[in-house]
């Protein structure tokens, strides 16, 4: 039962769930998605921790860069099921849509130049 619970609460949250869209379609960095999202660099990383946490995203690190990604669901069959079923969900959602067209032009190198 924890793990269930686990899993439904990281989608608890509307920005979660976002997340979760977005790396649907590729691996992004904190700075991208924080960019999408337009939230703090705090919130994203909490976001992910829950998510991670959850055993719904990954990472990966290469060089500089943790790069983010949805999970394959190995470590818990609720995730495995939520991330399968999720691909179908809000597709046509207005909100997931800009957003996806929102993320399309976003790139690690420019967003986080602008910050030095």
């Amino acid at each position: 039962m924890k793990e269930f619970i686990k899993v439904m609460k990281a989608l608890s949250d509307p920005n979660r769930v976002k997340l979760l869209k977005l790396l649907q379609k590729r691996e992004m960095c904190v700075c991208e998605i924080q960019a999408a999202l337009g939230i703090a660099q705090p919130t994203v990383s909490k976001h992910l921790k829950g998510l991670e946490n959850a055993g719904l995203v990954g990472r990966k690190k290469e060089g500089l860069w943790v790069n983010y990604s949805l999970s394959d669901g190995g470590r818990s069959p609720y995730a495995a099921s939520l991330l399968g079923n999720l691909k179908h969900w809000l597709e046509d959602d207005p909100e997931i849509r800009d957003l996806f067209e929102r993320s399309k032009g976003l790139r690690r190198e420019d967003l986080c130049r602008t910050r030095e």
